[in-house]
């Protein structure tokens, strides 16, 4: 049997969640001025949109008024989607950003800067950067035993979205001149 708020409120909302096609990754209450919040997070393959965000923060509201879990005092509710700065913890999360940067803290101490290629349940095939930009990128089995910690590096520039971007706008182009015809 659930024993803390928190373990209580997971059991409520996992079943809501799995119903619209989320999955649940982050509960917490914090007091924030004289009343209390709950932030809820959630996600998806594909990621969610704020339609599903409302529509999943309508049903915990209505859940949660039909419960007691948050008792009779005021709280506010905020559902939303985890941040880049979201560790990653669960198999889906690597899936979730195969061709992104991870900064890797390993469990023997070590740090690699690498790109996530490909994930399974067991570890990821990850592309290592080199140091200082010296040398070539060398791929790697990383187990998630391995990983002490892993987050998403923000890139700003990165090359392949810099050719997909000149590659986009070559052909939106034609399509420009072509209602300035019309």
């Amino acid at each position: 049997m659930s024993t803390t708020p928190t373990d209580r409120l997971r059991a409520l909302l996992e079943p809501l969640a799995e119903q619209a096609g989320l999955d649940l990754e982050d509960v917490k209450v914090t007091q924030a001025g004289s009343r209390r919040q709950l932030q809820i997070d959630v996600d998806a393959d594909g990621g969610v949109d704020l339609d599903a965000i409302a529509e999943f923060s309508r049903e915990v509201g209505q859940a949660l008024d039909a419960s007691d879990l948050m008792g009779s005092s005021a709280y506010l509710l905020e559902v939303g989607s985890p941040g880049v700065d979201r560790p990653l913890t669960e198999p889906r999360h690597w899936r979730r950003n195969t061709g992104r940067l991870v900064k890797i803290q390993l469990a023997d101490g070590g740090e690699i800067v690498a790109r996530i290629l490909e994930s399974d349940e067991d570890g990821a095939l990850v592309e290592v950067q080199p140091v200082k930009g010296r040398g070539r990128p060398k791929e790697r089995r990383l187990e998630f035993a391995e990983v002490a910690k892993a987050r998403i590096q923000v890139e700003f520039n990165r090359k392949e979205d810099e050719q997909l971007l000149s590659d986009e706008e070559t052909d939106e182009q034609p399509l420009a001149e072509e209602e300035e015809e019309a």
